[in-house]
C-alpha cells in the first residue's frame, strides 16, 4: 500500500469521525449527586437556564439518573424530577404517588395499568413506564412496570415534543441504550412509553414525600441531570470511539500494514540475496573443483600416461623401465594425495577449525615422512568449535601447503616447525624452518613473488581477507598467516 492511498483513507476516517461527532447543544446540566428526602415542595435547580411556554413548537430532551434509597416497603411515597411553570406543577417523572413503580405523573392521561388518582390528586394523572425488567405477576405473567429497588440505579431520558396551544407529546425511555450508534429511533419498544402532558416550564424541582405519615422512606439520589436539544447529546462515546482515536487507529493500522509489507519485502530481498550468494558460492566451489581436477589430477594423469608410453618404448632396457616405473609410482602417489585433498575440501563435515588443523598435521607428516628434515607440530587439541567455510578452509590449507612444499624442496632445513593458535578472534598459523632462506646475505621481507610460489600464497591470503608475512634470513624462513575467524565465518570468500 502506498502512502498517498493511506493518507486519503486517513482523511476519510477523520471526516467520518467528525461527522459522527457533530451533536446538538446541551442547554443545561447538573451532574453532581443530590440526595432528595422529604422535600414535598422542592426547590428550583434550573435557575432560569431554559424555559418553554404554551407557544413552543420544538423538542427538548431531559435526562437524569436515580438511585433509590427507598423501596416498596416505604410505599406509598413519591420521588420525582418535575417541571414547574411558576408555582404550577407540570410533567413529573420518577415514582408517582399511587403508582408504586417507575412512572410519570401530572399527565393528561392515565395509564392503562394505573389507578385513577384519588380526589385530592384528581389533576395528577399517572402513567407507568414500560421497562425491560418488568415485575413478575404470577403464573408466567408480567406486570407492565418495574419497582424501584434500593441501590439499583436507573437512567431515565424523556423527550417533549411541544405542541402550541395543546397537550405536549412525551416519550420516556427507562434505562435506554446510549452507546455509540444508538438513537431515539432504535430504542427497544419494551422500554419506551408515550403519553400526553403539559410540559411547559421555567423551573425544575426535585421532590420527595410520604403519603402515609407512618412510613418514612430514605429518599432518592438524583444525578447526571441534563437538558438538551438532541438524544445524541446523551450518547456515551468511549475514547476508542472518538474520531481522533479512529483516525489515529486507522493511521496506525495503515502504518502497520505498510511496515509489515516493507518487512516482508525486505525479507524476500534478503532471501533472494542469500540464495544468490549460495548460488555464487556453489559456482565458485564447482569452478575450484574443476580447476583442481585439471591442475592436479590432470597433470598427474597426463604424466603417468606419458611415462607409460616411455615404458613401452624402453621395454628392452630394464634399467630405464625401472626409472620410468619409479616415476609412475611417484606420480600416482601425488595423484592420490591431490584427490584426497579435493575430497577433504568439499566434505561438509570438514568445515571446522579442528578439521583444518588435523588435515595440516596429516599432510605435514606424510610430506616429511622418511625425509631428513624433521617436522615438529605444535597444534593444540582444544581448539574452539569454529565453523569455517570450505573455500576459506581450502585457501588456508593451500597457503600452508605451499610454505611446507618450499621447505621440502628448497630450504635444505634440518627442522621445520608448524604452529597454530587462536587468540582474540584471530587464527595464526606459522611455518618456520632453519634452512638457508631465499638468499644467504641477510633478511628478505616480501621476497620476489615470482619465485617459490609466493605470489600464489599472497593472492590466496588476500582472497580470504587474511594477512600474510614472509620473513627470510640466512638462518631460516618464517611464514605467518593471520586470519580473522569472525570475518571469514560471516562472509566466507568475497569475489
Amino acid at each position: 500500500m502506498h502512502w498517498p492511498a493511506a493518507g486519503v483513507l486517513l482523511v476519510l476516517a477523520l471526516g467520518i469521525g467528525c461527522a459522527l461527532n457533530t451533536d446538538a447543544a446541551v442547554l443545561w446540566s447538573d451532574l453532581r449527586p443530590r440526595v432528595i428526602h422529604r422535600t414535598p415542595d422542592g426547590m428550583d435547580i434550573l435557575g432560569g437556564a431554559v424555559k418553554r411556554d404554551d407557544t413552543a413548537s420544538d423538542a427538548l430532551f431531559f435526562k437524569f439518573r436515580v438511585n433509590p434509597l427507598s423501596d416498596v416497603a416505604t410505599e406509598p411515597y413519591y420521588a420525582v424530577f418535575q417541571l414547574f411553570e411558576g408555582d404550577q406543577g407540570r410533567l413529573a417523572v420518577g415514582n408517582a404517588p399511587e403508582a408504586w413503580g417507575y412512572s410519570a405523573c401530572y399527565t393528561s392521561a392515565t395509564g392503562p395499568s394505573n389507578k385513577e388518582p384519588p380526589a385530592a390528586y384528581a389533576e395528577v394523572g399517572e402513567f407507568n413506564l414500560q421497562s425491560s425488567n418488568p415485575e413478575a405477576g404470577g403464573l408466567g405473567a408480567l406486570k407492565p412496570y418495574e419497582l424501584p429497588r434500593q441501590n439499583q440505579a436507573r437512567t431515565i431520558i424523556f423527550k417533549v415534543q411541544y405542541v402550541p396551544g395543546g397537550d405536549d407529546l412525551v416519550t420516556v425511555w427507562l434505562s435506554p441504550r446510549v452507546n455509540r450508534g444508538d438513537t431515539e429511533e432504535n430504542q427497544p419498544e419494551m422500554l419506551t412509553t408515550k403519553f400526553p402532558a403539559n410540559a411547559s416550564f421555567d423551573q425544575i424541582r426535585l421532590r420527595h414525600g410520604e403519603l402515609d405519615p407512618g412510613k418514612r422512606g430514605n429518599g432518592w439520589i438524583f444525578s447526571d441531570m441534563q437538558v438538551a436539544t438532541s438524544f445524541n447529546d446523551f450518547v456515551v462515546v468511549r475514547f476508542w470511539q472518538t474520531w481522533w482515536f479512529l483516525g489515529g487507529g486507522s493511521l496506525a493500522l495503515l502504518a502497520g500494514v505498510a511496515g509489515s509489507v516493507r518487512i516482508a519485502e525486505r525479507r524476500k530481498y534478503q532471501l533472494r540475496l542469500q540464495r544468490a550468494e549460495q548460488e555464487r558460492a556453489l559456482e565458485r566451489e564447482r569452478a575450484r573443483i574443476a580447476r583442481d581436477l585439471h591442475d592436479d589430477l590432470g597433470s598427474s594423469l597426463a604424466r603417468i600416461s606419458l611415462l607409460s608410453e616411455l615404458v613401452k618404448e624402453d621395454k628392452d632396457n630394464p634399467q630405464q623401465v625401472l626409472v620410468h616405473v619409479s616415476k609412475i609410482a611417484q606420480s600416482a602417489d601425488e595423484t592420490v594425495r591431490a584427490l584426497e585433498e579435493i575430497v577433504w575440501a568439499v566434505r561438509p563435515d570438514s568445515d571446522s577449525l579442528q578439521s583444518l588443523v588435523e588435515y595440516i598435521a596429516h599432510f605435514s607428516n606424510e610430506l616429511f615422512d622418511g625425509n631428513k628434515t624433521r617436522c615438529r607440530l605444535d597444534l593444540p587439541h582444544d581448539l574452539p568449535p569454529l565453523v569455517i567455510p570450505s573455500d576459506v578452509r581450502h585457501n588456508i590449507f593451500l597457503v600452508v601447503k605451499e610454505a611446507l612444499t618450499n621447505v621440502f624442496k628448497h630450504a635444505k632445513a634440518d627442522e621445520v616447525r608448524v604452529q597454530a593458535k587462536v587468540t582474540d578472534g584471530n587464527l595464526e598459523i606459522v611455518v618456520q624452518d632453519n634452512g638457508h632462506g631465499f638468499k644467504e646475505n641477510g633478511p628478505i621481507v616480501g621476497a620476489d613473488d615470482t619465485r617459490n610460489g609466493l605470489g600464489n600464497m599472497r593472492r590466496r591470503a588476500e582472497t580470504i581477507g587474511s594477512h600474510l608475512t614472509v620473513e627470510s634470513t640466512a638462518a631460516g624462513t618464517t611464514v605467518r598467516l593471520t586470519v580473522n575467524t569472525d570475518r571469514v565465518r560471516k562472509n566466507g570468500v568475497e569475489q
